[in-house]
């Protein structure tokens, strides 16, 4: 099970992240960025199961800085909510906690570090990539298209479903283009279909989504970051 450890970011906030730890280590890490619902049992379910498959992991509650312990129920109400907080949140503060993370799975003696990020956290991973330097693989990253000005400084994977609502095929199609070196994969699956045991999950899309980012991560990580 996740256990909570405690974050100190660089502008002197205090967070929690929830820490998957794996039986038999890669020497890996991986920052979970989370969907605008927070830290909820979708994610803490993503990190086991990364942990699972040898990494070291930690979900950094970003919402703490605004209210600790904040989870958000994945529905209309939920999503409105969430919104607002990372409206309030903005860009900066998550990729300070991101950068957090990193350094404490480094300082925990991984020799490499990446991001994944759901939805809102498809953008920060996409961030993580430009600003950070770090290896990143966005999961339908709706605002991604806002920051396509910004070149990565890492390699990014995208993944997004051809039947998203909220994603327009413009605004996927627009990504490819400008970066046409960074994969990019499109399954037959709505928004959100790694959330699995929800209505949106498609558990066949999300089983090659993260077949395609754990050969990408190992790939990416088999040499350290910048």
């Amino acid at each position: 099970m996740p256990r909570l450890v405690e974050l100190t970011a660089a502008d002197g906030a205090h967070i929690q992240a929830c820490l998957a730890e794996p039986l038999h280590s890669n020497g890996c890490g991986l920052v979970i960025v989370q969907e605008v619902f927070g830290v909820t049992a979708h994610i803490r379910a993503v990190a086991a199961g990364y942990a699972a498959a040898g990494f070291s992991v930690l979900a950094p509650r970003v919402f703490d800085r605004i209210e600790p312990g904040i989870e958000l129920a994945c529905d209309d109400a939920g999503m409105a909510r969430g919104r607002e907080l990372v409206g309030q949140l903005g860009f900066d503060a998550p990729l300070r906690d991101v950068r957090a993370a990193a350094d404490w799975l480094l300082g925990q003696g991984c020799r490499a570090v990446g991001v994944v990020g759901y939805c809102w956290g498809g953008v920060i991973a996409f961030l993580a990539a430009t600003r950070l330097g770090l290896p990143a693989v966005s999961y339908y990253g709706r605002l991604v298209p806002q920051f396509l000005h910004e070149r990565p400084r890492a390699k990014i994977l995208f993944h997004f479903g051809e039947r998203d609502a909220l994603i327009p095929r413009e605004s996927v199609d627009a990504i490819a283009r400008r970066l046409p070196q960074s994969p990019l994969y499109r399954y037959p699956a709505g928004h959100a279909f790694n959330r699995l045991g929800d209505p949106h999950g498609d558990p066949a899309c999300a089983a090659l989504a993260k077949e395609r980012t754990l050969a990408f991560l190992h790939e990416q990580l088999g040499q350290a970051n910048p």
